[in-house]
Order: C-alpha cells, then sequence, then structure tokens
C-alpha cells in the first residue's frame, strides 16, 4: 500500500486495477471522501471515474485482494501495483496490514460455504 500512496502522492497513472486494489484496501483505513481524494490523484483519474469505482467496490463490498489476485491484476496494466513481484511477502496485505475483524469473518464465511459447495 505504501508504494501506491506514494504513487498517487507522486500523481502517477496507479492504473484501472491499482485503483482498484487501493480502494479495496484503503477503504478500510480511511474515510470515503479521504480514499476518493487519494483516488483522484491518479492523473488518469477524475472525480467521477474515481467515485463510480469506489461506489462499486463499497455496494459490493469487496474484500481487499490476496496476493495473486494482486498479480493477475498487474500483469494486466503497465504500472506494478507490487514493486517487488518476486518476494512472497511483497503483496501480502493480510499478513502487513490488520483489517476489521468482520472482513475475516467474512473471509472465513466464504471459504466454508465454497468447501461445502464443493463436497
Amino acid at each position: 500500500m505504501a508504494h501506491l500512496l506514494d504513487s498517487l502522492a507522486a500523481g502517477k497513472d496507479i492504473g484501472h486495477y491499482g485503483r482498484l486494489v487501493f480502494a479495496m484496501v484503503a477503504r478500510h483505513f480511511m474515510s470515503h471522501d479521504e480514499v476518493l481524494e487519494w483516488m483522484m490523484k491518479d492523473r488518469d483519474a477524475d472525480r467521477e471515474k474515481a467515485l463510480l469505482m469506489l461506489r462499486q467496490v463499497e455496494s459490493k463490498d469487496y474484500n481487499p485482494p490476496r496476493r495473486d489476485k494482486i498479480l493477475a491484476y498487474q500483469a494486466q496494466q503497465e504500472f506494478p501495483i507490487l514493486p517487488f513481484p518476486e518476494d512472497p511477502d511483497c503483496g501480502n496485505l493480510y499478513r502487513n496490514l490488520k483489517f476489521p475483524q468482520e472482513i475475516y469473518e467474512h473471509i472465513g464465511d466464504y471459504q466454508e460455504a465454497k468447501m461445502e459447495s464443493e463436497e
């Protein structure tokens, strides 16, 4: 996340998926307006574009992505969401950040439902 914050602060275009990952994570640590402000620092994201994405993330209640999902997103754009993709700890959001408890509960519920559907 520090890499995305630094890049946004510098006004870089972090790409569609970079903004998506940022929104999916940042909304748990910042207010709606703060996340929106940060997203609009991306030179390719005006208010409307940033707001549309943030509303989608909030309405669908997206969980922060796992590292493998971030790498899949990264493969679809130029901007490196993970600055050191060869480092297995880089991009492991659940190792480096403390999310609200409901995130972990939601993930657990999903895993249980997935296991039941495979039986």
